[in-house]
């Protein structure tokens, strides 16, 4: 009975554990839309604006998000799911 509780707690334990750090995986700058939607034109984000209010956009923000949003286009997965956003922000400031 006490390897059966001792078990069950393991595998809640890593169930809880697994589930705490998916969640805390997806911080990344080039997903939060509040710092993005001022690149796109669409709601969806799929449409990047032109290189000049990309430009302002990419001004407005503090040093230290840009080079969060360079870091975040330097990673191989990430970069890929915003490969046109990072060719213009690298374009911009890297």
């Amino acid at each position: 009975m006490n390897f059966k509780v001792l078990c069950m707690s393991a595998v809640a334990l890593a169930m809880m554990s697994s589930a705490a750090i998916a969640a805390g995986s997806g911080t990344s700058a080039l997903d939060d839309p509040a710092k993005m939607s001022p690149f796109f034109t669409d709601a969806g984000m799929k449409t990047l604006r032109s290189e000049a209010d990309f430009k302002t956009a990419w001004m407005a923000m503090k040093p230290d998000e840009r080079k969060a949003v360079l870091k975040d286009c330097g990673d191989t997965t990430l970069n890929k799911a915003h490969a046109d956003f990072c060719a213009m922000a690298k374009k911009m400031g890297g």
